[in-house]
């Protein structure tokens, strides 16, 4: 019988999805599933949504929740990471309302850039935690690590651990779908080579299947810049109480640039490069639709909606809706469990996968899953202009890790210093400070800097 253990199952939503994704397959129907949060109040949540999952799926897994981290994976077979240290307060709202005093603005935060430095500093010693703790109780497990900075959490897992793992995001496949719908393809029809960086991964091949061979779908997505019908993808309200029209306009200014479309959301990538966010050019932020502090406003909502949703999810008299997910780790582990194969993009190691990226970079490529695991598969040298770019991201990386693994202050300061918009932004002297009132502000969430 498998075990598969959830680790931040508080994470309610998510954690719904994924198990309604995992109990749909009949060979794991009856798997134990451990679910496991420092938060109790949640963690019984889930418990609940749980037993409902896999009542409206008409299966009888083994459930059980604890507080107890020991006990979630001792023996596990597969763990799934789900979690948000310092979660949006105090966390998330330092992350922003810092660097704001200082003219700097974010949209997301969670990936790159100042907040997505602090992100990865607070997380990857939890994460290592996690991993010291597999070796010991279930050093064969597979780790299915969801957690952001994705990059910098896996590279630290990657030098600091022996444990199986991937690092997974939705972003590849979702915008894949994402574009299929705006082109009007069936889904299934879509053939596509995708490599690069976590969020910042780019389709190298876009084709459609048809009877006489794959049709280059490039030349339609082009299409859409030169008639400028960016597909809309809702709106941000401002703080003014007017809104922004949020679009691709972002990804589609980088497809008429770079000529390759990126994986991840226009509002994510805005912040990864210095093109687009700018202080003093509201221009930008409209003309490319970009909302600035996103990410806090969805918390927010969120959070406001939270006891309404959870009373419904709790209500034994609510149906519960269980409706297939784009996320990969279901079939993840459906495939090693029964050694069906399939592809899917993960994050791993850099071992030899795109020659012109560094071999200590964590890179997002084709893996093959089946019953011997995960095995990614080999790109060689990816276009030399999206490289560079990759690069850019990749430093900021390599020194929050450095930082996170060694303990060392200064590469902090470094990081801030090379990373796109926050260097586009700041001198370095604001620089040291923001980086100093930040890390004061974290206190004990970031450990172990000196």
């Amino acid at each position: 019988m498998t075990t598969i253990s959830f680790i931040g199952a508080g994470s309610t939503v998510f954690a719904k999805n994924l198990m309604g994704d995992i109990l749909a397959f009949p060979e794991l129907a009856d798997a134990t599933l451990r679910l496991h949060d420092i938060d109790e109040e949640r963690l019984r949540t889930s418990e609940i949504v749980a037993h409902k999952v896999a009542e409206a799926l008409g299966v009888s897994p083994t459930i059980e929740a604890s507080l107890s981290q020991d006990e979630a994976i001792d023996g596990a077979d597969h763990v799934i990471t789900m979690f948000q240290v310092g979660g949006y307060e105090p966390a998330t709202v330092i992350d922003f309302d810092i660097p704001r005093k200082f003219g700097l603005t974010q949209t997301i935060a969670d990936t790159l850039g100042i907040g997505g430095i602090m992100r990865g500093l607070r997380t990857i010693p939890v994460l290592q935690d996690l991993t010291r703790n597999m070796e010991q109780r279930c050093g064969d497990a597979t780790l299915l690590q969801y957690v952001n900075p994705m990059a910098m959490n896996m590279m630290a897992i990657n030098r600091s651990s022996s444990i199986h793992s991937v690092g997974l995001c939705h972003s590849v496949q979702g915008t894949a779908e994402q574009l299929a719908g705006d082109l009007g393809v069936p889904i299934d029809e879509l053939e596509y080579r995708c490599a690069g960086i976590n969020h910042m991964a780019f389709y190298l091949e876009f084709g459609q299947r048809t009877p006489d061979g794959v049709v280059d779908l490039y030349p339609k997505l082009h299409e859409f810049s030169r008639a400028g019908d960016i597909p809309d993808r809702g709106h941000h309200d401002r703080s003014d109480g007017g809104t922004i029209g949020l679009s691709d306009a972002v990804r589609f200014e980088m497809l008429d640039r770079l000529g390759y479309f990126v994986t991840e959301s226009s509002e994510h990538f805005a912040e990864y490069v210095p093109w687009f966010i700018k202080e003093g050019r509201e221009d930008l932020l409209i003309d490319f639709g970009i909302p600035i502090d996103e990410y806090p406003r969805r918390c927010e909502v969120q959070i406001a909606a939270w006891e309404h949703m959870r009373a419904t999810l709790i209500d034994p008299d609510a149906a519960i809706d269980v409706v297939p997910s784009v996320e990969y780790g279901a079939t993840i582990i459906h495939s090693i469990e029964t050694g069906t194969p399939r592809v899917i993009y993960g994050n791993v190691a850099n071992d030899g996968l795109i020659d012109n990226l560094p071999g200590t970079a964590c890179v997002e490529v084709p893996c093959l899953v089946d019953g011997s695991g995960i095995q990614p598969t080999k790109i060689g040298a990816i276009p030399p202009h999206l490289a560079a770019l990759m690069q850019t991201n990749i430093n900021v990386q390599e020194l929050t890790v450095q930082a996170a693994l060694t303990g060392n202050r200064d590469h902090v300061y470094h990081a801030a210093m090379l990373d796109p918009h926050t260097s586009s932004e700041l001198d370095l002297e604001q620089i040291w400070q923001l980086v100093d009132e930040l890390l004061e502000a974290h206190g004990a969430m970031i450990p172990n800097l000196r």
